[in-house]
């Protein structure tokens, strides 16, 4: 299941505005089973990846704070060294 009309709504978009941004008649028929192609451009015109539209909003704030990868979902641990002058 995608979650395409909730980030619609996080986005400040109503489906016929966002279709109206697509240059689309409607849009309401391609979001229950929409083609990749179709995909790319909602992503792209909510300026959002395309995976966001598929995840839990859990998941979107786990990796906007970069806990988690986003390909392979595994915990990204960063390590940083500071120099001694």
């Amino acid at each position: 299941m995608n979650r395409i009309k909730e980030v619609i709504k996080e986005k400040g978009f109503t489906i016929t505005s966002l279709a109206d941004k697509l240059g689309i008649e409607s849009l309401s028929r391609m979001i229950v089973s929409p083609s990749y192609p179709t995909l790319e451009k909602i992503a792209t015109a909510l300026n959002v990846p395309m995976w966001q539209l598929f995840a839990s909003p859990a998941e979107v704030a786990k990796e906007a704070k970069g806990e988690t990868c986003p390909y392979c979902g595994q915990p990204i641990a960063i390590r940083t060294t500071i120099e001694k002058a």
